[in-house]
């Protein structure tokens, strides 16, 4: 009988022992759970700001490479002289107007 009561006692105390470990176990998964969700919440918007940032660049892009073009144009670049730098060609004369 007191052999049976001692067993008893173990088998509650590796039970409470057990228990302990799972719940511990199972706070620390919550945890990562949750820290996790948070990074990647933050990366989400992060990623959002450079994808937006990227965009504008990406047009900033597009208008630089269309004025290159542009100066590689003879014709522009005749006009443009003209007209910034008052440049005329040989026989032509500027007609200034108000």
């Amino acid at each position: 009988m007191v052999q049976g009561k001692s067993v008893q006692a173990a088998t509650k105390r590796r039970l409470k022992i057990w228990l302990f470990l799972i719940v511990l176990f199972m706070s620390w998964a919550v945890y990562t759970v949750i820290n996790q969700m948070y990074q990647k919440d933050h990366l989400n918007e992060q990623l959002l700001s450079l994808e937006a940032n990227r965009d504008v660049m990406e047009q900033k892009l597009q208008e630089l490479e269309n004025k290159v073009m542009l100066l590689n144009d003879p014709e522009y670049m005749s006009q443009l002289a003209t007209k910034e730098q008052g440049l005329v060609r040989e026989g032509e004369q500027q007609i200034f107007s108000e």
